[in-house]
């Protein structure tokens, strides 16, 4: 097993490869405007840390988010691009279940918050680092506070707002090694796994002005 893995639902462009054991390589920048950009070379980066081709890889997993539209689509693109050009499988995981699994709190309840712009949270509550209870979903932080009120809460939008959850900690943004763990376990405990499809849940920002006017010739 070589596993591929990459998420771009947060602002971190992050890349590893995951031998079912351990990661055998990986690279992380975060910068929320250069997905596309940084993305492909750093599976080049990736690849060429571990001294395989890509056509070693025998499956890709892609954090499925939530996150942002734009960022979010890059990402599951090239997962998706990979494995039709590979001819292998193409796995989702959600982008709070890695950062969950990253935490290591094994003893929980806890929460993971990612910023979602707007004002708002992506966040879900977990008994542990390895089993959600609730969610995702997208909200104010303040209309929560009550559901997250004494719980630690992992991520960057945790630690944008900490009059709702005043026990944040890292990590902010999710690592591809920790989205191939937990890919890595539920394969080989014959676990189904998310099709790879984006969690946006809401409108994306850019949408067609109301009482558009069509201005091509008839």
């Amino acid at each position: 097993m070589l596993l591929l893995a990459l998420d771009t639902a947060t602002p971190a462009v992050t890349v590893a490869l995951h031998d079912g054991t351990s990661v055998v390589a990986e690279s992380s920048q975060v910068d929320a405007r250069r997905h596309g950009e940084l993305l492909l070379p750093a599976v080049d980066r990736v690849l060429a840390d571990a001294g395989v081709r890509l056509d070693a890889v025998t499956a890709v997993v892609a954090g499925v988010g939530p996150g942002p539209y734009t960022g979010l689509r890059v990402g599951l693109m090239t997962a998706d691009t990979f494995g039709l050009a590979l001819g292998v499988p193409v796995y989702g995981v959600c982008t709070l279940d890695g950062l969950a699994y990253a935490s290591g709190i094994e003893d929980g309840p806890f929460v993971v918050a990612t910023d979602a712009r707007r004002k708002e949270v992506y966040w879900a509550r977990y008994d542990d680092a390895r089993t959600r209870v609730t969610g995702p979903a997208v909200d104010r932080p303040a209309d929560i506070a009550e559901q997250v009120a004494g719980l630690p809460a992992v991520g960057a939008g945790a630690t944008l707002y900490p009059e709702a959850f005043p026990d944040a900690r890292g990590p902010e943004h999710v690592a591809a090694a920790a989205l191939a763990a937990v890919a890595a376990e539920k394969l080989a405990a014959g676990e189904e796994l998310l099709e790879p499809r984006p969690l946006y849940l809401r409108r994306p920002d850019a949408q067609v002005p109301k009482n558009y006017k069509v201005v091509t010739p008839k």
